[in-house]
């Protein structure tokens, strides 16, 4: 698996594994992408909680993150990344799991109060991501 980022000797590492949906236009030039309240960029998703599945997961943060009943359809890869939540102070291995899907229909509000659907072109949304191993995400996706 591809790696992210570098482990820094003598830091404990929480392991945090995610899962992330790919969700591109019918004619494939914009990509969902989550803004949040400080301008910061990430693709939909997140941890995986308790023992949920990936596609309990999956459905689960579309839900949350963008009101979205999401179908899954294919795998893409999986690649890890090393980094500090300076809001947590805690050191993490986040180990993504990314996915493409389809938006079904919009079911409801959003609950992420401070997130911002947005649809970028991918190379823009590339730019604009704030982790590695989302960009390599969006890239290995474009190759397909």
């Amino acid at each position: 698996m591809i790696t992210f980022g570098e482990k820094e000797s003598g830091i404990d590492y929480v392991l945090r594994p995610a899962v992330y949906v790919l969700i591109f236009n019918n004619k494939r030039d914009k990509i969902a992408i989550i803004r949040k309240r400080d301008g910061k960029y990430f693709l939909p998703g997140g941890g995986i909680e308790n023992r949920e599945t990936h596609e309990e997961c999956l459905k689960r943060e579309a839900l949350e993150e963008l009101g979205f009943q999401v179908e899954i359809s294919t795998f893409i890869g999986s690649a890890r990344r090393y980094f500090y939540s300076v809001n947590e102070g805690i050191h993490y291995l986040n180990e993504g799991h990314f996915y493409f899907c389809s938006k079904i229909k919009e079911v409801i509000k959003p609950t992420e109060d401070d997130y911002e659907l947005i649809w970028l072109e991918p190379d823009h949304a590339i730019d604009c991501l704030i982790h590695d191993h989302q960009k390599w995400a969006v890239k290995e996706a474009l190759r397909r």
